[in-house]
């Protein structure tokens, strides 16, 4: 199917219809509706098919998708079937968390080396090398990495970022509590702890208030 142009909206809600797909049980029913899905996620179903009907053409009346088709799809359109290889900036607890996570490699994200300014000489996680921030450039531009993960403290996010710019990182993926100023052509996806406990918070608060 001819990739589109979608929101970032959906983009954040394709990982969720692939995460669901992939746990229903394989001696299930082969085949599901954009109805059953939207039903078992809490989500609009007139939201859900405009979704699906973006990255796949495999949809029938009555019948639905053959899910691991639907799962293939959205691989495909997400990239999780072409490998990322990516480095990380930050070696303390979060980013040797990152560093040792396999479940990234579901994704088609590698992350290859993380750099810190203090990494301890033989340190690795899981077999990946934690180098001086000294090595930076040269890595990046041997194995040519695009994309960056940054989990430094935020007073020095900015700094990192703008050094991974310089190396060619087009894409960063950002840890740090600070927004980061960048160039139009460069893709910065920021993970706020801090926005998403603000909603459990609130969330906690409303059904708190109902019970009493």
């Amino acid at each position: 199917m001819e990739r589109k142009d979608v929101s970032k909206s959906v983009l954040k809600r394709l990982p969720v219809y692939l995460s669901y797909l992939r746990s229903l049980p394989e001696n299930g029913t082969p085949y599901i509706s954009a109805t059953a899905l939207a039903n078992a996620l809490g989500m609009g179903e007139v939201q859900v098919r405009k979704d699906l009907a973006l990255v796949s053409d495999g949809g029938r009346p009555k019948i639905g998708y053959f899910r691991e088709s639907l799962i293939e799809d959205i691989s495909q359109f997400l990239g999780y079937d072409n490998t990322t290889d990516a480095i990380l900036v930050g070696a303390g607890k979060l980013g040797q968390a990152l560093l040792g996570y396999g479940g990234f490699e579901a994704y088609g994200l590698n992350i290859l080396a993380a750099f810190d300014v203090n990494p301890a000489p033989t340190e690795t996680q899981d077999e990946k090398p934690i180098l001086p921030m000294e090595e930076l450039e040269a890595f990046c531009r041997t194995n040519q990495i695009l994309m960056g993960i940054i989990t430094v403290p935020a007073q020095y996010a900015q700094q990192v970022c703008d050094r991974l710019i310089a190396c060619g990182i087009k894409a960063i993926w950002n840890f740090a509590p600070i927004h980061l100023d960048v160039p139009d052509n460069i893709l910065v996806q920021h993970e706020n702890m801090a926005t998403s406990l603000a909603v459990l918070s609130m969330h906690l608060q409303v059904q708190i208030k109902d019970k009493k």
